[in-house]
C-alpha cells in the first residue's frame, strides 16, 4: 500500500532537519484535529517511547508552539519552568534535554509540530531554530499544493460534468487545467502525480475538441511544453509564465518556440488553437 503523502512529506522535512542542524533526533507529525498532533515520525530516535504520542494544544513544548503558533525551545526539557510536563515520561525515556518545537501553519492554520532535540542541556542558538522552521516551511509549501490540488480537482469534477456542461464553464476549466499543470511538478507523491496527469489528459479532451487519429499521432509535445502553451492560452506572457511554472523566461521562450515547431504554429495564437484541436488543451 502507498504511504500517505504526508509521512513522505515529514519524513523528507525530519531527514533533512537533521542535516542541516546536527540535531541528533527530530520528531513529528499532523494535528488529526484542530487541537490534536500525533507523533507519526522520527529520525535519529533509540527508542519508540515518542512513536504514537498524541500532543494537546498548550501541552507540552509542541503543545505550547501549537496553541501559540510559534516556535518554542527550551534548554533543559526535565526542569523548564515554561511548559507543562505532561509527556516527561517519553521525553525522559529517549533521554531528551535540549529540544525545539515548530508549528506547520497553512494559511494561518496549525496543521502539525515538528521538533529537533539534543540530549545534553544546552541552549539551542539561531541557526539551529532557522533551521527547525526552515523544514516546517518544507511541509507547509507541501501541504499548501496538496490543498492545491484538491480544491482544483474537485473544481473540475464539478465544471465536467459532461456534454451538457455549460460554454461559459470552460474558461473555468481551461484555468484549472493549466494550474494542475503548473502544480504537478512540485508534488512528491508519484501516485498523486500521476493522478493530476490522468486528470489534465480528461479536461483536454472534455471539451469535445479532440484530434483525428492522424492528428493525434503526428502531434507530441513534450510536458513543459504543454504546460507553456497552457500559459499562453491563459494570457500569460514569457515572463509571466516563468513566474507560474518556476522556470526562467529564457527557458519559457525556448519550450513555446520548439511547442510552435510542432505544432505547425507561426504565432502564439496559433498555437493555442492548434494545440486545441490535437485534444493537449481543454
Amino acid at each position: 500500500m502507498p504511504e500517505p503523502v504526508d509521512a513522505v512529506e515529514m519524513r523528507t522535512a525530519l531527514a533533512g532537519l537533521r542535516r542541516a542542524s546536527g540535531l541528533p533526533v527530530t520528531f513529528g507529525g499532523l494535528l488529526s484535529d484542530a487541537r490534536h498532533a500525533r507523533i507519526a515520525e522520527l529520525n535519529g530516535a533509540q527508542t519508540n517511547a515518542l512513536r504514537g504520542l498524541v500532543i494537546s494544544a498548550g501541552s507540552g513544548l509542541g503543545g505550547k508552539a501549537i496553541a501559540l503558533a510559534r516556535p518554542c525551545a527550551v534548554t533543559d526539557y526535565p526542569l523548564s519552568r515554561h511548559i507543562s510536563h505532561e509527556y516527561d515520561t517519553a521525553v525522559a525515556a529517549e533521554g531528551l534535554r535540549s529540544v525545539v518545537a515548530v508549528p506547520v501553519v497553512v494559511r494561518r492554520t496549525v496543521r502539525g509540530v515538528l521538533y529537533g532535540a539534543l540530549r545534553t542541556p544546552v541552549s539551542l542558538g539561531d541557526r539551529t531554530v532557522d533551521a527547525a522552521v526552515a523544514a516546517a516551511r518544507d511541509v507547509e509549501q507541501a501541504l499548501a499544493v496538496r490543498d492545491e490540488v484538491r480544491h482544483l480537482l474537485a473544481l473540475t469534477r464539478e465544471q465536467v460534468a459532461g456534454p451538457g456542461t455549460a460554454p461559459g464553464a470552460w474558461e473555468d476549466v481551461r484555468e484549472a487545467h493549466r494550474e494542475l499543470r503548473a502544480l504537478t511538478p512540485r508534488v512528491a507523491d508519484p501516485a498523486l502525480r500521476d493522478l493530476l496527469v490522468a486528470v489534465c489528459g480528461r479536461l483536454a479532451s472534455a471539451s469535445g475538441a479532440r484530434a483525428t487519429p492522424a492528428a493525434a499521432r503526428e502531434v507530441r509535445l513534450a510536458p513543459r511544453e504543454v504546460d507553456v502553451v497552457a500559459c499562453v492560452a491563459a494570457g500569460a506572457t514569457n515572463a509571466a509564465a516563468a513566474r507560474q511554472l518556476g522556470l526562467r523566461p529564457e527557458t519559457v521562450k525556448g519550450y513555446l518556440r520548439s511547442a510552435m515547431r510542432r505544432l505547425g504554429a507561426h504565432t502564439r495564437v496559433e498555437a493555442v488553437v492548434a494545440a486545441r484541436r490535437a485534444g493537449l488543451l481543454p
